[in-house]
């Protein structure tokens, strides 16, 4: 009985251990969401999708999309309310000793701050005026953006969200806001990859073709100071993602929702294509955590399963990479360290 009571002790003991030393994480891609973002009764998540969503027209976008087996075995259920959206977050993050860039409402990025104030830096989600469509999400004015950075309250311009509105990258109506972005020397993080299935029918403005990476080269070439994250690293179009990281190395991208949806050897292939192209010090996790916290915890098993990355290539994707291009101090470096 002793012995049994001794094992586990040091069982317990080895398992608080590991989490006090478990290094931090950066997670570039978090909003901050009501629970009815996604409507009063909204679908679970697959993390990650086996089958991807089909349609027939007649009967809907998800018809035969049950969630007792395909698109995914165990399904990710939304958070039940406002309380439960934020607790869950931030527990997963405390879990795994995350920090995160959250992106959403002044309002509800100052609340989420409150709850957890060292776990979080305030980003700002970006409509452009008359293009927003059924979106809640108000268009902010340019000179909104500039007194959330003069009160410190602005460490990352995005989620961009120009895609959804069927607006180009290089629209002229975003001038205004690339040209802040320089001025202010505020990096930006710009919406480029997959909607949801049936996006462009949903009321808004998607397009596919504007989640090309290359329509972001006109404005690289106006602002050469520009910083800029391509969130969802432009999946699935690799080779237009690796041209424009050559020829514009102060591009990162985010892994956001294709870490934890996509399939995971197609996640992979196209992970292992960036990395093995030479981009590994550019990729930035991001799990895109809106309603559904759960996401949080296979986002991060997805980089620490991965079998081709080494353990320094994950320390960049992880924490590496983030902290060099949000600048962060090396006070604020070794803060996260200690904690």
């Amino acid at each position: 009985m002793i012995e049994r009571l001794f094992a586990a002790c040091l069982w317990v003991l080895a398992g608080s251990a590991a989490a006090a030393e478990r290094l931090p994480i950066i997670d570039m891609h978090l909003h901050a969401r009501p629970a009815n973002y996604f409507g009063a009764n909204p679908p679970p998540m697959c993390a990650p999708f086996t089958v991807m969503p089909r349609s027939d027209p007649k009967n809907g976008i998800i018809e035969g999309m049950e969630f007792n087996g395909p698109p995914c075995a165990q399904p990710i259920p939304a958070a039940m309310s406002d309380e439960d959206v934020l607790g869950e977050t931030v527990a997963a993050m405390e879990k795994h000793n995350i920090y995160g860039v959250v992106s959403g409402e002044p309002a509800m990025i100052a609340a989420w701050s409150a709850r957890a104030p060292r776990r979080f830096l305030p980003a700002i989600d970006y409509r452009l005026p008359g293009t927003s469509g059924k979106s809640r999400i108000a268009p902010k004015p340019i000179e909104e953006l500039r007194d959330l950075h003069r009160r410190g309250q602005l460490t990352v311009i995005g989620e961009i969200i120009a895609q959804y509105e069927g607006v180009r990258p290089d629209d002229p109506r975003l001038e205004p806001l690339w040209a802040l972005a320089e001025e202010l020397d505020v990096p930006v993080a710009i919406h480029m990859g997959n909607g949801g299935p049936g996006e462009p029918y949903s009321g808004g403005g998607y397009r596919v073709a504007f989640g090309n990476p290359l329509l972001l080269e006109p404005v690289l070439a106006r602002h050469p100071k520009l910083r800029i994250s391509v969130m969802h690293a432009g999946y699935p179009l690799a080779d237009s993602m690796r041209a424009m990281m050559f020829n514009y190395p102060q591009i990162y991208v985010d892994i956001g929702t294709i870490v934890y949806a996509e399939p995971r050897n197609a996640f992979y292939s196209y992970l292992r294509e960036l990395v093995e192209a030479g981009y590994g010090d550019r990729i930035m996790f991001g799990s895109d955590q809106m309603i559904w916290p759960g996401v949080i915890e296979p986002s991060v098993r997805a980089i620490e399963d991965a079998p081709f990355l080494s353990e320094q290539q994950k320390r960049d994707i992880f924490y590496n990479n983030a902290a060099r291009f949000l600048r962060l101090s090396k006070e604020e470096i070794a803060r996260h360290h200690r904690m």
